[in-house]
């Protein structure tokens, strides 16, 4: 091995087919390492957790159970709600807020441990059985060239030496017999190495079969985030004074100056006697009569399911007049579709020029 390093001795090679299965298998490896660590990094951020979790898998012991970021923060926001006043404006947001918080953690809960059954363990199943198996036949293939090779220098020192006395060595016959077996042992590893290494397409498959698994996993996992917060933002949407997103101002002035202006405000109808602000009186949606010029259109942003008969149920992607009252809540507008109207929610809104 040292000579070779030197460029002092002949080197038996590997056909090509045989070097592209090696860098194949080692690109394979690399890649499947990385991919690992920086998913384990995804599903836990902490190092110090990663290196506990770590521990505790080469002791074989079972990892005890841990509070998710989502859930702690849930705890805090329920105790600051029972200690500031659970009955007021923002303690009932606190403990909505919570509510949807501790579900997040419960579903990112879920998701991690679906992601580590399906997804790392397959990879860490690669890494610590196929690859250490290909690697120590590897090093057996290694081991048997090197024979191979000193089996053919020793032959042909063997052939020189015979050559100078010009008589027959047994030396060489002895040669001979080495170089044989050795031939024969680098072949068998040979043929059993390239069996190993060809697997490697097999190891892809199942790879992206867990691939597969993974992206399923998350796009759960973020479904039932989105219908948690989508949810809290409708709670959110009904409580008097609470404020959902950034809004525009309950009744901005009207402008002619130019177009961008005018198409950044609400328009306002003329105070109607009978409207009252929300939680004052109940708004007679009938009376309400919009201005020929003073409406916008706004696109839909998702579902809504209306809560009672003062507001408007909406459907995602239709499009909608709209216009402000004086005296609304700011997070709120008076929406028509054909002969209904009511009340709709701003955030669920796209409001268009």
């Amino acid at each position: 091995f040292t000579e070779e390093k030197f460029g002092q001795a002949e080197k038996t090679e590997l056909d090509a087919h045989f070097e592209n299965l090696l860098a194949r298998a080692d690109s394979t490896k690399n890649w499947t390492e990385k991919i690992l660590r920086q998913t384990e990094v995804l599903l836990q951020p902490n190092p110090s957790a990663r290196v506990e979790e770590f521990l505790y898998e080469k002791l074989d012991r079972k990892v005890p159970s841990r509070v998710t970021n989502g859930e702690l923060l849930a705890q805090y926001m329920a105790d600051a709600a029972s200690e500031l006043g659970p009955t007021t404006p923002y303690g009932k947001t606190l403990i909505k807020v919570a509510e949807a918080e501790k579900q997040l953690g419960a579903a990112e809960r879920d998701f991690i441990h679906t992601a580590s059954i399906s997804f790392l363990t397959p990879l860490r199943n690669f890494l610590e059985g196929d690859w250490k198996t290909i690697s120590k036949e590897r090093r057996l293939l290694q081991n048997r060239r090197l024979d191979l090779d000193a089996c053919k220098a020793r032959l042909k020192k063997a052939k020189a030496a015979e050559a100078k006395a010009t008589l027959w060595n047994d030396e060489v016959d002895k040669a001979e017999q080495e170089l044989r077996v050795a031939q024969t042992e680098f072949d068998r590893q040979a043929e059993v190495t390239r069996l190993l290494l060809e697997g490697i397409s097999s190891t892809h498959v199942n790879h992206l079969r867990c691939l597969h698994e993974f992206v399923k996993s998350q796009t759960t996992y973020y479904a039932q985030c989105y219908r948690h917060m989508l949810d809290l933002q409708k709670q959110l949407g009904r409580f008097p004074g609470t404020f959902v997103g950034t809004t525009e101002p309950a009744s901005p002035p009207l402008s002619s100056t130019s177009p961008t202006t005018t198409a950044a405000t609400m328009p306002v109808v003329p105070s109607v006697a009978s409207l009252a602000p929300p939680g004052e009186a109940s708004l007679c949606l009938e009376e309400v009569a919009p201005p020929a010029s003073g409406t916008r259109k706004a696109r839909v942003l998702y579902d809504y399911e209306a809560a009672d008969s003062s507001e408007l149920a909406l459907l995602a992607d239709e499009l909608i007049t709209v216009y402000s009252l004086p005296g609304m809540d700011p997070d709120w507008l008076i929406g028509e579709r054909g002969n209904k109207k009511g009340k709709v929610p701003v955030t669920y809104l796209e409001l268009l020029s």
